[in-house]
């Protein structure tokens, strides 16, 4: 039986050879030869091979498919958000950090956000909320709205990585994250009011997450 085993082995490996029960590493360190029953193993895995290769089965794309239901999964969906200064109304689309989970992962780890894009964290009950920027990339400003829809605190162009805790020291009803600067840029000031959701278009025939996540003060 050994001798039909090294035969086979002979003929798959060239260069094998029977050895010592013990064969040295490079430096020296006695190694345990293989077993022949491990060989056995894999000599039955090399056989399996070219069958593997013509079975999609054996490929990575179960593993492919996981990972890209997995990624439409966590695709953010908008809603519309205005803020309204001096009489004029800026439009943006906001994606909506709802549960626990999506509010403490917030934007990290995201390299750019749109113009006209950000996050916004509804708190409810309304609560003295403090944000930082662990793990986010990019600088933000942080509006914390008061309950009324007015912007209680602007917090402009927040460090990124900074662990220093940003408040607004009064009870917030949101919490809305955008481009850093942009605020600066639109002339947005403390005092603007926000709306989102159904209310923030009118004219606009919502969807289901827009009527469940309305703000309208």
């Amino acid at each position: 039986m050994k001798n039909s085993f090294y035969a086979i082995a002979s003929t798959l490996f060239p260069g094998a050879r029977r050895g010592p029960e013990q064969q040295s590493t490079a430096r020296g360190a006695p190694r345990p030869r293989r077993a022949p029953g491990n060989r056995l193993r894999h000599i039955a895995r090399i056989g399996l091979l070219p069958l593997c290769l013509a079975l999609p089965a054996c490929s990575d794309n179960t593993s492919t498919a996981d990972n890209t239901t997995v990624a439409t999964k966590t695709t953010a969906s908008t809603i519309p958000l205005t803020i309204v200064s001096k009489g004029k109304t800026h439009r943006f689309d906001v994606e909506l950090a709802l549960t626990p989970e999506e509010q403490e992962q917030g934007l990290m780890f995201r390299k750019e956000l749109p113009a006209d894009g950000g996050m916004v964290f509804p708190m409810t009950p309304p609560r003295t909320a403090s944000f930082w920027m662990k793990n986010t990339v990019i600088p933000l400003d942080m509006l914390f709205i008061r309950t009324d829809g007015t912007i209680a605190l602007i917090a402009a162009n927040t460090k990124p990585y900074a662990r220093e805790p940003v408040s607004a020291g009064v009870p917030v009803a949101a919490v809305l994250e955008l481009r850093g600067g942009r605020a600066a840029e639109l002339g947005v000031k403390e005092g603007d009011k926000v709306k989102w959701g159904a209310c923030a278009v009118p004219d606009v025939r919502p969807d289901e997450s827009w009527d469940r996540a309305s703000f309208c003060p």
